[in-house]
């Protein structure tokens, strides 16, 4: 496809999302995948290879989280994102392209995955991006204020290593397809799911939703009589 229907699909993506796209964001978008494109030659950052099915099936699916996210953030403010087992960086590079005051962290055990991430917060000139080469278990950062990941783990394993870096009013936000009720029955003790919200991906015809859960606040004292 070429750069300028890549450049109108996309705009359509954000029309149909609700979102305003500047021109200077749909560049560094537009530019994102272009990068994308190019290192997923050697490094294999994504089974998916033509520019045009990238847009649909990685930046239109990142994108829909952006009005959620947002709602529940709020636009322009200041807050910590932590997005775990980011591979290319899907959402975070999305997330920290559209909300620059959003500080976004992309962690990654994979050194080639957390590089490319690293070069495209420089060539972006994304100063709210960064890229963290580790294990989430041995991850050493401030708390969050969300914390969210994309096709990574099941719910369970997401939440578990990551309680310690969540702050105390923050929130997880899971990406995945249908609901997965199994995942749900299984998270541990003390978490909260407060939401599962349907996304409608534009372009894309499957399931996707958005699980949002916290930790489950702790019981109040009952009053003690003599």
């Amino acid at each position: 496809m070429q750069p300028e229907l890549l450049r109108e699909s996309l705009g359509g993506i954000c029309v149909e999302l609700g979102l305003e796209l500047p021109p200077a964001t749909a560049d560094r978008l537009l530019a994102y995948l272009s990068l994308l494109h190019r290192w997923n030659a050697t490094y294999n950052l994504t089974a998916v290879r033509d520019p045009a099915e990238m847009l649909t099936q990685h930046l239109a699916d990142c994108l829909a989280v952006v009005g959620p996210l947002r709602r529940q953030l709020a636009a322009g403010s200041q807050r910590r994102l932590l997005d775990v087992g980011s591979g290319g960086g899907l959402p975070g590079v999305v997330l920290a392209a559209l909300e620059p005051g959003w500080s976004v962290t992309c962690v990654d055990s994979v050194g080639k995955k957390v590089a490319f991430i690293r070069q495209v917060a420089a060539e972006l000139s994304l100063r709210n991006l960064t890229g963290e080469h580790a294990r989430i278990e041995a991850l050493q950062a401030p708390p969050f204020d969300l914390i969210t990941s994309r096709a990574f783990a099941s719910l369970a394993d997401f939440v578990v290593p990551t309680r310690r870096l969540l702050a105390p009013t923050g929130v997880w936000a899971a990406m995945k397809g249908k609901s997965p009720e199994l995942e749900l029955a299984a998270l541990p003790p003390g978490i909260t799911v407060f939401h599962v919200e349907p996304l409608t991906v534009p372009g894309l015809q499957a399931e996707r939703c958005l699980v949002w859960m916290r930790e489950a606040a702790p019981p109040s004292p009952g009053l003690v009589h003599s």
